[in-house]
C-alpha cells in the first residue's frame, strides 16, 4: 500500500475538521455506509442546515464525495483523497457506528434507492 506524504498545513486542517465530534462520527459512519443529509439529521437530532454545513466542510477538503440517486444526494468517503490513508488510520481507533444505521432502519428512517 503506497501512501503519499501530505502537506503539513493541509493535514492540520483535515485533523481540525476531524476534531469536531459530529464530523468525526459522520466520517466513521461513512466508513461502512453511504448516508444522506436527512439520515444524519435523524442520527444527530440537529437541523438540516447544520448537517449540510458539516458535510460541506468535509467535501471542500475532499474527504467526502456526493452521489445523486434520484432525489437524494448520498455522501461517502472519498477514497481518492490524498488524506484518505491518514483519515482511515484515525478512524481505525474508533468504535463502529453501525448501530446508528440499524436504529435508523428500525425507525423506518433509512433511505434506500435500490
Amino acid at each position: 500500500m503506497l501512501q503519499t506524504v501530505v502537506d503539513i498545513e493541509q493535514a492540520s486542517n483535515v485533523l481540525k475538521l476531524l476534531g469536531d465530534k459530529t464530523r468525526l462520527t459522520m466520517m466513521k459512519m461513512l466508513q461502512s455506509n453511504d448516508c444522506c443529509v436527512c439520515e444524519f439529521t435523524a442520527v444527530f437530532q440537529t437541523s438540516q442546515p447544520a448537517i449540510s454545513q458539516h458535510l460541506r466542510k468535509l467535501r471542500d477538503v475532499g474527504l467526502v464525495k456526493e452521489t445523486r440517486k434520484g432525489q437524494w444526494i448520498f455522501y461517502s468517503l472519498n477514497k481518492d483523497s490524498d488524506y484518505y490513508f491518514m483519515v482511515e488510520e484515525v478512524l481505525s481507533f474508533l468504535p463502529n457506528q453501525d448501530h446508528k444505521i440499524k436504529e435508523l432502519e428500525a425507525q423506518g428512517l433509512r433511505i434506500s434507492c435500490d
